[in-house]
C-alpha cells in the first residue's frame, strides 16, 4: 500500500521482496534479506536476530514440505507510525486437515506439514495461517521493532499484495484505501505496461486519490482519469463501503477485476472500457449489495479471473492478507505486474 499519511489514506504497506524458496542456500538468502529489512527499519540487533529467526523457519518450512514455495519480505507502519517487518510464505503443497496444531512446537502429524512453528508463535507480535488440503498453505507473521509490543496497530481488515513481472524490479501496479466518515475507499491502478514508468502513473493515481476530497468513486476515478494525462495512463478502478446501506459503490475505467464474495458465491462488478490517461467512456458508478462479513476482492488483469471460492469455507473465513496470497498464488500469470486487494466487509 503505498499512501502518504497525512493525507487521509492507510498506513502504508511495501512489498520489499519476493524469493523462491528452492534449496538451502535460499533458505539463506532469505534470512539474509530478512536481516537487512529489519536493519533498515532500525531495529535492534537482538530483534534483527529473531526477524531471522522466523524467516529462517518460514523458508525451512517452505523448502521441506511445500511446492513452488515463495516468500516475500514487507515493510510496514503500524497507526502510529512504528516500523514492522511482515513476512508472509506461499506454496502450492499438501495443505493440512489441522492448520492450528502446526503453531506448537515438535508437532508432526499426519495432514500437518510435518514441522512445528513454535518459534514464529513466540516471536513474531502477530501470526496467522490458512490451509486447506489439496491447495497449499499462506503464513503470515509480523514483528514490532520491539519485542513484546503486542498486537501492532494496524488495519488488518485490508490488505494487498503486488509482484511485478518477471525481470522488473518495481512494480506498475499500485493500490490505496481509506477511511471516511465510516466509509471504506479502495483504489487499484495497473499502470499501462511494466517497469518504471508504469509504476509512476500508478504511483500518481495514488497521490490524486489520496489529495483528493474523499467523495463518491466516479468522482476520483475521474479526477485520476485527468491527472493521467501525459503518463502511460492505466486501468483504474475505485470502491466505497458503505456499512449503513450495506452497500458497495464501484467505478471502474479498464480491466481491474472487482467482486463481491460471500457463502452464496461470488459477484462480479462492472468496470467500463477505456484507459485512464487517454480515453474513457462517460465514467458512472454501479451499486451492489454487501452484507456484514461479505469479502470484498479487487485485481489486475496480471491475475485471472479463473478462481474461485465455491465451497471453500476457510477461504472465505480468512483474513485478508491470507486471501490475498491464495489469489495470488491461483490466479496470478508470470508475463504480467499483479496486484490484487481484499477487504473484509464488516459493519463498524
Amino acid at each position: 500500500m503505498h499512501s502518504p499519511l497525512d493525507a487521509g489514506c492507510l498506513p502504508t504497506t511495501v512489498d520489499v521482496s519476493w524469493l523462491a524458496v528452492e534449496d538451502t542456500t535460499a533458505v539463506a538468502a532469505v534470512r539474509r534479506a530478512a536481516d537487512a529489512l529489519a536493519r533498515r527499519l532500525g531495529f535492534a540487533e537482538q530483534r534483527v536476530a529473531e526477524v531471522g529467526i522466523v524467516a529462517t523457519e518460514l523458508a525451512s518450512n517452505l523448502r521441506k514440505h511445500a511446492d513452488e514455495g515463495v516468500l516475500l519480505l514487507r515493510s510496514a507502519r503500524t497507526g502510529d507510525g512504528q516500523p514492522l517487518v511482515e513476512l508472509v510464505a506461499v506454496d502450492s503443497g499438501p495443505g493440512m486437515a489441522e492448520p492450528a496444531r502446526s503453531w506448537q512446537d515438535g508437532r508432526s502429524t499426519a495432514g500437518s506439514l510435518g514441522i512445528g512453528l513454535g518459534a514464529v508463535a513466540r516471536l513474531a507480535d502477530s501470526h496467522d495461517l490458512l490451509s486447506e488440503p489439496g491447495r497449499g498453505s499462506v503464513f503470515v507473521a509480523r514483528l514490532h521493532a520491539r519485542a513484546g509490543g503486542g498486537r501492532p496497530a494496524i488495519d488488518d481488515s485490508i490488505a494487498g499484495l503486488t509482484r511485478a513481472v518477471t525481470g522488473e524490479t518495481v512494480c506498475g501496479d499500485a493500490y490505496v484505501a481509506r477511511r471516511h466518515a465510516g466509509r471504506l475507499s479502495i483504489m487499484v491502478c495497473d499502470g499501462s505496461g511494466h517497469g518504471p514508468l508504469a509504476a509512476a502513473a500508478s504511483q500518481r493515481a495514488v497521490r490524486v486519490f489520496c489529495e483528493g476530497e474523499p467523495g463518491p468513486p466516479e468522482a476520483a476515478v475521474a479526477r485520476i482519469h485527468a491527472a493521467l494525462e501525459g503518463t502511460r495512463g492505466g486501468a483504474v478502478a475505485v470502491a466505497e463501503h458503505d456499512p449503513v446501506t450495506g452497500t458497495v459503490r464501484y467505478a471502474g475505467v479498464g480491466n481491474i477485476s472487482g467482486s463481491l464474495l460471500t457463502a452464496n458465491g461470488r459477484q462480479s462488478m462492472v468496470s467500463l472500457p477505456g484507459i485512464a490517461g487517454y480515453q474513457a467512456r462517460p465514467i458512472r458508478a454501479f451499486e451492489y449489495s454487501a452484507a456484514p462479513g461479505a469479502v470484498l476482492v479487487m485485481h489486475s488483469d496480471g491475475l485471472t479471473d479463473r478462481w474461485t471460492a465455491d465451497g471453500r469455507h476457510r477461504l472465505l473465513a480468512a483474513a485478508p492478507v491470507l486471501v490475498a496470497g491464495v489469489l495470488l498464488r491461483e490466479a496470478a500469470v508470470r508475463r504480467d505486474d499483479a496486484s490484487v486487494v481484499v477487504a473484509r466487509l464488516d459493519a463498524r
